[in-house]
């Protein structure tokens, strides 16, 4: 398996993280995770700059080894894979950067000499030269298109359906910057405090209140976040913005008992949990026993505990979950869409998605959890997704499936804050500063179908 070697640069690190996830499927933020914590002679500048050389250069992939393919007649696809990354990632910096473009060539040449031999370094040597001189004609405007353009027609075109033509370019173009790493403090009234005690601890990081979510602590540069003061003791997690608006507008309160229908990992449990408090009570499900272990974990971490964890595939029925609850939240499986700024290589795998069998799916789970509200009680329906077959549309058919259920404004003033006296909302990277995410609100008329 590629590392970057001893000593390795920034470009290196990124270089390596790129061959892993073309070479082997895997995750950026997890590869570039793991290659971080082994070069740890990067300081906090050189590892933010791989960051951005990472998730920059996959944003605009195609757009990259098309602008290098006009300088290699025969094409890329025959080089090792830890070359083209090598090329990829000087592309990326001759047009998205403001390394100069000698120490980009050069630098480049040297790490495909090393990988390819010196008549594959000969020739990166030509073609980078050649792409210099086009980068240096190349506005902010042409840089905007790229980004937009190297995304698969089908996601611009669902995009389009669902936020308008300038709305999808907007939502495209606002990933062209790594997206920061959220905090979650358990304790709304001590998020100015850990603000506080934050900055003290990391003077040359960032840290801000979130814009809409009033447990947010939005960190720009301050290295692995477990490092930081309060992980230990519980005080905060990592979750991001939007996922934490998303529990809140479950609008859980001290008492409830709340189903979280697809619980994964538990971020939106634990707000759940702390909202409920001890005269209340939580249920997990997922499909996934690993996840629902983590999930323990997690909350233990925090001093917080779920009622039971119940492993469920709710497109089969409901396992072993019985009787009905104040509170239910789906958040469904979906394309993942809305992350694409914090998982851009989700672009580079998706072909024209069946958005039609996803609804059928999310409309089965859905439909199989609505059974377990409550009279008067609340189902909130979340994906982090923004597409209209996986949103407004799904949500038509849910009513339609369970007429019990009626679209209701929220009772959670985190979301009331966000959409007023609507009944469903959608968070976008371009306007919140969130991934995208599609929140709903349906009232049971009354117990189960």
């Amino acid at each position: 398996m590629s590392r970057a070697r001893p000593g390795a640069s920034a470009r290196d690190v990124a270089a390596v993280v790129l061959a892993r996830v073309e070479r082997d499927g895997a995750f950026a933020s997890a590869a570039l995770d793991a290659e971080l914590s082994r070069t740890v002679q990067l300081d906090a500048r050189d590892r933010a700059f791989a960051t951005e050389l990472v998730y920059g250069a996959l944003r605009v992939l195609p757009w990259l080894r098309g602008e290098i393919e006009r300088f290699a007649p025969r094409g890329i696809d025959s080089l090792d894979p830890r070359v083209r990354a090598d090329l990829l990632v000087a592309a990326y910096q001759l047009f998205f950067t403001r390394v100069p473009a000698f120490a980009s060539v050069s630098e480049a040449v040297g790490a495909v000499k090393r990988h390819g031999g010196a008549r594959v370094a000969a020739f990166a040597n030509a073609a980078l030269r050649k792409l210099a001189s086009r980068a240096a004609s190349v506005d902010d405007a042409a840089r905007e298109d790229a980004i937009v353009a190297s995304a698969p027609l089908w996601l611009r075109e669902a995009l389009e359906r669902a936020l308008s033509p300038s709305g999808a370019r907007a939502f495209l173009a606002c990933g062209a910057e790594p997206p920061p790493v959220t905090l979650r403090v358990e304790q709304t009234s001590e998020r100015e405090l850990w603000i506080e005690r934050l900055r003290a601890s990391a003077p040359d990081a960032t840290f801000e209140p979130g814009r809409v979510s009033p447990l947010a602590i939005v960190v720009r540069g301050a290295g692995k976040p477990q490092r930081l003061p309060g992980w230990k003791e519980g005080a905060w997690s990592v979750q991001e913005e939007g996922s934490q608006v998303a529990a809140l507008a479950v609008g859980a309160r001290a008492g409830d008992v709340v189903l979280d229908a697809c619980a994964g990992r538990g971020n939106k449990t634990a707000v759940l949990a702390r909202a409920v408090g001890p005269s209340g009570a939580v249920d997990a499900c997922d499909a996934s026993v690993q996840k629902l272990e983590r999930l323990g974990a997690e909350l233990a971490r925090v001093g917080l505990r779920a009622r039971a964890a119940h492993p469920v595939d709710w497109r089969a029925g409901s396992g072993d979950v019985a009787g009905v609850y104040d509170r239910v939240l789906v958040d469904a499986p979906c394309t993942g869409v809305g992350t694409l700024r914090r998982r851009p290589e989700i672009a580079l795998r998706r072909e024209r998605v069946d958005l039609a069998a996803m609804a059928r799916t999310q409309l089965a789970i859905a439909s199989r959890a609505a059974e377990h509200v409550r009279p008067g009680g609340a189902l909130v329906y979340v994906v982090c997704s923004v597409l209209r077959e996986e949103c407004e549309d799904l949500v038509e058919a849910l009513v339609k499936a369970r007429p019990e259920l009626t679209p209701a404004p929220f009772e959670s003033s985190a979301a009331r804050d966000v959409c007023g006296e609507a009944a469903s909302f959608r968070l976008l990277p371009h306007v919140h500063a969130t991934d995208g995410y599609f929140v709903a609100n349906l009232r049971s008329k009354r117990g189960r179908a």
